[in-house]
């Protein structure tokens, strides 16, 4: 990548703030989203009244999803074809589509609470392994990702690549197992 690019994509305040206070942040940030979500959906009595649009959320979330899997999936395609405006284009909707899904979410979930699997048989073991691993891979993709874009926005390319050699394979597997997750809830509606 070219002196003059790099500049254009770097972010001055994330250049001078230094590695370790970033990734403290970065590590607070999530540690306290993920206990937040946990909290809403098995430690909290739901609200008394849900408006009748809040049924709908869970499919728009399985369709923010399978934005942002076709997002990231095309964004990698941009960056092998070394088109670096493109792919920060396409991973920032990326974000976007994955932030907006975590809202629909939290809504979804501060209304109705925890929803039980009504499936019965091997399908339970297949639904749990998925659920599961999605659960404990969700909990490490908001760290790398923010990660990937605290190196990358701070000009530090190379640790970018290193650290979104772990984060996309993480960030595509939750974002597709959230889809399955929802297609096999409303296997059974």
């Amino acid at each position: 990548m070219d002196s003059s690019l790099n500049k254009q994509l770097t972010v001055q305040f994330l250049k001078n703030l230094s590695v370790p206070k970033a990734l403290g942040m970065i590590m607070l940030v999530s540690v306290a989203a993920f206990l937040f979500l946990i909290w809403l959906i098995y430690f909290r009595d739901t609200a008394e009244d849900t408006a009748a649009w809040v049924a709908n959320l869970p499919a728009l979330n399985a369709a923010l999803n399978s934005a942002s899997t076709v997002l990231i999936i095309a964004g990698f395609i941009a960056i092998r074809k070394k088109k670096y405006i493109t792919h920060m284009k396409l991973m920032l909707t990326a974000f976007i589509t994955s932030s907006l899904f975590l809202i629909s979410y939290l809504v979804y979930h501060h209304n109705i609470g925890h929803v039980p699997f009504p499936g019965e048989g091997n399908i339970r073991v297949v639904y749990f392994t998925i659920l599961i691993s999605h659960i404990i891979l969700s909990a490490f993709v908001v760290p790398l990702v923010l990660t990937s874009y605290y190196f990358a926005f701070s000009g530090k390319f190379k640790t970018h690549r290193k650290v979104s050699k772990w984060t996309l394979p993480i960030w595509l597997y939750v974002s597709v197992t959230g889809v399955v997750i929802f297609f096999m809830l409303n296997a059974y509606v």
